[in-house]
């Protein structure tokens, strides 16, 4: 009688993991729990989120321990609030305090759990959150010395801001991003990296960033993926015009005024319907900008569990984001069956490929306009080819971009950390 395989017995550190939040915290908690299905897992995170897991239906001691690191934490998150001068603005500076503050979430960790990595109770331990790939891992050695593979990542950030917006990046309290490189001169960094067992690279921008000692070690894998429950229908637009939405925040580096004035002769003649989701200070602007129009519907901030409601009336997500790590979003549109078309910089020109969707070049905002503007007008004058496309697009994230797929990947992972198989997995063309 054959027995079933033994599950790896995995410690996953994310101090950042929420299933109520968005962003990086929905990436910690969704690909945490994701892996539930395929392994022995305890969660550890950070104190803030104890509640949201409870209600979640975890189980405290059994499922996940909750580190009170806020005595350190909280006075410097209060400390960088301010000094960011704007909520969503000075992510960098946000980084910086998590830097700051990070360290000693992990001594706790290592305070509560060392003694069970030394004694070999975990197979793995793998630290999922922070993504930022310039947080080190304090207690990255002492697992290595232990014996036990420790896995980072997806790491992802940093990318560049590209040439012509200057102002956008201003805009965003973003001064110290000229700095950023200087993590890389940390000897912290260097330690984390040496005694990782595998890095999971989340951007190809990253993967360039890793010293080339250690690339042998990563392992490229987009940190996004999709729950099919919160996107389970399909793309259904209404004959008539071409239907197209942006989602994100109003804010200039999004692009929702670019798109606006891209897509303003189409608009002009009743050839597309907009629907513009997302709140930010650039809101008010767009209003004015699209004065007049009836065909431009603006809905503010829309609660994640909702927003495919208004997704599938659509058949294109028009996103011309000019600094984006993931992209999330993008893979969202596709699950429902729309065709993105995006810049092709960074995380969205990475997830977009030509047989289900479309990439117009980086550069200035003149260039993005014209581009997106000559994009739009060649798809609205042929949209025949938008419901294949978007079944493509579908399948792609249904084979690739679920957090079931996402922990079967991840899975891979260990077992070649474990040496149960020979070859570094690879996932993505």
């Amino acid at each position: 009688m054959q027995h079933a395989p033994a599950r790896p017995k995995v410690l996953i550190i994310a101090e950042a993991a929420n299933p109520e939040w968005v962003s990086v915290p929905l990436i910690g908690w969704s690909l945490a729990t994701a892996l539930r299905a395929v392994c022995d897992v305890h969660i550890v995170t950070q104190i803030r989120n104890r509640d949201a897991f409870l209600r979640a239906g975890l189980t405290e001691g059994k499922d996940f321990t909750a580190i009170d690191s806020e005595a350190f934490a909280r006075p410097l998150w209060k400390l960088g609030n301010r000094l960011r001068m704007g909520e969503g603005k000075g992510w960098t500076m946000m980084q910086l305090i998590a830097a700051a503050s990070y360290p000693y979430f992990e001594r706790l960790v290592w305070k509560e759990f060392g003694p069970a990595i030394r004694a070999g109770e975990y197979d793995i331990v793998h630290r999922i959150t922070p993504l930022s790939p310039t947080l080190s891992s304090p207690i990255a050695a002492k697992i290595h010395k232990a014996g036990v593979p420790f896995i980072l990542g997806p790491l992802n950030g940093g990318v560049p801001w590209p040439k012509g917006f200057e102002a956008e990046r201003l805009k965003e309290r973003e001064w110290l991003s000229y700095l950023r490189n200087a993590y890389k001169m940390l000897p912290a960094r260097g330690a984390t990296l040496a005694h990782a067992a595998a890095i999971l690279v989340g951007s190809r921008h990253t993967q360039s960033e890793i010293p080339a000692k250690h690339r042998q070690k990563c392992i490229y894998m987009p940190e996004n993926a999709i729950d099919p429950r919160r996107f389970s229908q399909k793309a259904r637009p209404a004959d008539g015009p071409l239907r197209a939405c942006f989602i994100g925040r109003m804010v200039a580096y999004k692009g929702p005024d670019i798109l606006l004035e891209a897509a303003m002769p189409l608009l002009k003649q009743g050839r597309l319907v907009l629907d513009m989701i997302g709140d930010g200070p650039l809101l008010a602007s767009l209003h004015e900008q699209a004065a007049g129009l009836e065909n431009v519907h603006f809905h503010g901030w829309v609660d994640h569990t909702k927003v495919q409601e208004i997704m599938i009336r659509n058949s294109l997500l028009a996103f011309p984001s000019i600094r984006e790590f993931g992209g999330g979003v993008v893979l969202e549109a596709m699950a429902l069956g729309l065709v993105p078309l995006v810049v092709d910089y960074a995380g969205p020109g990475e997830l977009v490929h030509p047989e289900f969707g479309f990439k117009t070049p980086i550069g200035d905002r003149a260039t993005i306009v014209q581009d997106f503007r000559q994009q739009l007008e060649q798809i609205a004058q042929d949209p025949s080819n938008l419901p294949a496309m978007g079944s493509t697009a579908k399948a792609r994230v249904d084979a690739l971009f679920t957090w079931q797929a996402k922990a079967a990947q991840i899975l891979q992972v260990y077992d070649w950390v474990a040496h149960k198989r020979p070859d570094r997995p690879a996932f993505f063309d």
